[in-house]
């Protein structure tokens, strides 16, 4: 039996990243059947607490553990998501995971960690001046990633 080619996707809690992940079961997933090309694997960024609030202080010993719970409530209400969709689609087969750290970083670790094919993103269609204050992640794990990277854009029309 030959092993499928791997295919990860970026997931979070955001519009594009959901829209990315339909259209991406609907053109590589379900057409196929039971004869799916790939293997999907969804890889959740999950912020480190002190990353989410920068501070310093007395205060920030007692806001980390409240952060911590609710990004972990956040990285379960995705993977919920994100199986949902999947069994919804008829692709019963996956992994989703939960990984520390900044997105750039983590996807691309994905990507080397898998062997992955391919890298798939949402587009956030930010303006040139919030991505280059954010930084793009799609633009930094096309550089980077050590595979294809297919970025996903939901068409403007379909807002």
């Amino acid at each position: 039996m030959s092993m499928k080619q791997i295919m990860v996707i970026a997931v979070d809690d955001s519009a594009p990243s959901m829209y990315a992940l339909e259209w991406t079961l609907d053109h590589f997933f379900t057409p196929f059947g039971s004869l799916q090309p790939f293997q999907l694997i969804a890889v959740h960024a999950r912020p480190v607490p002190i990353s989410v609030i920068q501070l310093a202080g007395p205060a920030t010993a007692e806001i980390i553990p409240m952060m911590e719970i609710d990004l972990k409530k956040a990285a379960g209400r995705i993977t919920e998501k994100v199986k949902e969709l999947c069994k919804k689609k008829s692709v019963n087969e996956v992994n989703v995971e939960v990984m520390e750290g900044d997105p750039r970083d983590v996807l691309c670790e994905a990507v080397d960690k898998h062997h992955a094919t391919i890298l798939v993103l949402g587009s956030h269609g930010y303006g040139i001046v919030k991505r280059a204050v954010l930084g793009s992640v799609s633009d930094y794990c096309a550089h980077h990633a050590h595979c294809s990277v297919m970025i996903v854009k939901k068409p403007k029309n379909k807002e």
